[in-house]
């Protein structure tokens, strides 16, 4: 397989964007395309190359140095302990503790110098999830506010909302949480009709658990489903009655609630033992309904200890979540066996001894599955985190928070496999050439879907707002 390498991360040049083809259409024909309705109907109906799409967020910021961006030839205190090794595609290495990840490059992109100006976790996950810088600046204290953006997801089913998806989007397993908590992860000033649907709960018991309206995934004990019809009934005769704003928003979302529990599509996805054994020992975890070993009677251990296999649970649940239909799940890699990618202190023994083995692992078997299943060529796959880590190792083993550059991988979806956009300076401090901001990211997935970047939203008081800041990577597309 060819390398093939983009010296700048700047899309390909295009003489008329979709935007104006629409606008000149639509002046041709005598028509008012102003109503951002009215081009987002058009805009729906052009071909989309993907069906659905996985957004696993490495919170903590992973270290670009040690994994997709080494730097063999830079000094000791900036390449580290570990050694690049080959991989699939001729030319192209990666870190060592990536095997799996290696075998599998041919169907993965890289993005290199990504990059934005926030180093607290709290505003720079938000703009890795939004797109957006937080209307706080760089502050580690920032609360979700009636004001923020909307997340990826929420924005597609925004976009979409009259797709026929009775799940648009699902967000697993974690409420990602620091002091507060962390924003970027619900529909925003779109409200709450677009917020993604949180599931959580016990891998090992298969219990699982939904945020927001719905607390659980199962009828309550004791009520059927005719039960559930006649009360829906009544709470839609009620509803019909004039409501405005946020009322209206929850009158919808909870529609979507009675669809699912009525439907059994969700629990349906969600049920692991439907898998072999064999497919779950490639993602990386045991039998449901299996205790994990702990070594440990204390609570607190014995949860980080069921923790310690979610990223094997949590893709491939998210596959699942493909199978059944389901437009956009975030995975959440947040907090696994008590630490997540924040390697301020002892980087190299967190790293090679809880967070890349399993990692590797599971979204290796992910992006083979998918292809195996004949899914990869619909799913687009965004694997990133807030932020990279310190070129220069500190007096503690760790890497400290570096936005400046860092890297993403994609898989799937139309994207070029073996393919390297972007790079990053000899020292992996900056990028090379233009940088890539985490609305471009956005800007490719909404693409992909085919649907503008340049369409506006409105928030609950009819505003309009352009909601993705960035520009398609399309020197990715295949």
């Amino acid at each position: 397989m060819q390398l093939h390498r983009s010296t700048s991360a700047k899309p390909a040049a295009s003489s008329v964007t979709r935007r104006e083809l629409l606008t000149t259409a639509g002046a041709g024909l005598g028509l008012a395309v102003a109503d951002p309705s009215v081009a987002r109907a058009t805009m729906e109906a052009l071909p989309s190359r993907i069906k659905s799409c996985i957004l696993i967020f490495y919170y903590g910021g992973p270290s670009h140095l040690d994994t997709f961006d080494m730097k063999p030839d830079a000094p000791s205190e900036v390449r580290g302990e570990f050694q690049p090794i080959a991989t699939s595609v001729p030319g192209l290495r990666i870190g060592e503790h990536l095997p799996h990840t290696a075998r599998i490059m041919h169907k993965v992109a890289i993005v290199h110098g990504m990059q934005h100006q926030m180093r607290g976790h709290d505003s720079a996950s938000y703009e890795a999830l939004t797109g957006r810088v937080p209307p706080v600046g760089d502050n580690q204290n920032f609360k979700e506010r009636p004001d923020t953006f909307p997340s990826y997801g929420a924005c597609l089913n925004y976009f979409r909302r009259n797709h026929p998806s009775l799940i648009p989007h699902v967000s697993l397993p974690f409420v990602m949480n620091n002091n507060f908590q962390t924003p970027g992860q619900t529909a925003g000033f779109l409200g709450t009709e677009f917020q993604p649907l949180l599931i959580h709960g016990d891998p090992a018991t298969m219990t699982y658990h939904a945020g927001g309206a719905l607390k659980v995934l199962d009828l309550p004990v004791g009520v059927s489903i005719g039960r559930l019809e006649s009360r829906w009934s009544l709470l839609r005769f009620l509803d019909a009655q004039p409501r405005h704003g946020n009322a209206r928003s929850m009158s919808l979302y909870q529609e979507k609630v009675f669809n699912l529990l009525r439907s059994g599509t969700l629990r349906e996805a969600l049920n692991l033992k439907q898998e072999s054994q064999a497919t779950r020992d490639r993602y990386g975890h045991g039998s449901p309904g299996q205790p994990f070993d702990d070594n440990s009677k204390s609570p607190k251990k014995a949860e980080l200890a069921i923790a310690r296999n979610l990223r094997g649970w949590n893709l491939l649940l998210a596959r699942r979540l493909v199978e059944a239909g389901v437009p956009f799940i975030n995975v959440y890699d947040y907090k696994q066996q008590g630490k997540n990618w924040d390697s301020h202190a002892d980087n190299f023994s967190y790293l090679r001894k809880f967070l890349l083995p399993s990692a590797d692992k599971a979204f290796a078997a992910l992006i083979e599955d998918l292809d195996q299943r004949g899914l990869l060529e619909t799913t687009l796959v965004m694997a990133v985190g807030e932020f990279g880590r310190t070129p220069k190792i500190n007096k503690n083993a760790g890497r400290d928070h570096w936005p400046n550059c860092y890297t993403a991988v994609m898989a799937g979806g139309g994207v070029k496999g073996g393919y390297v956009c972007g790079s990053s300076d000899r020292m992996g401090a900056y990028p090379a050439n233009s940088p890539v901001r985490p609305a471009d990211l956005q800007a490719t997935m909404l693409t992909l879907f085919g649907i503008d970047p340049a369409e506006e939203a409105r928030d609950s008081l009819g505003r309009p707002f352009a909601i993705c800041g960035g520009k398609p990577l399309e020197s990715l597309f295949s």
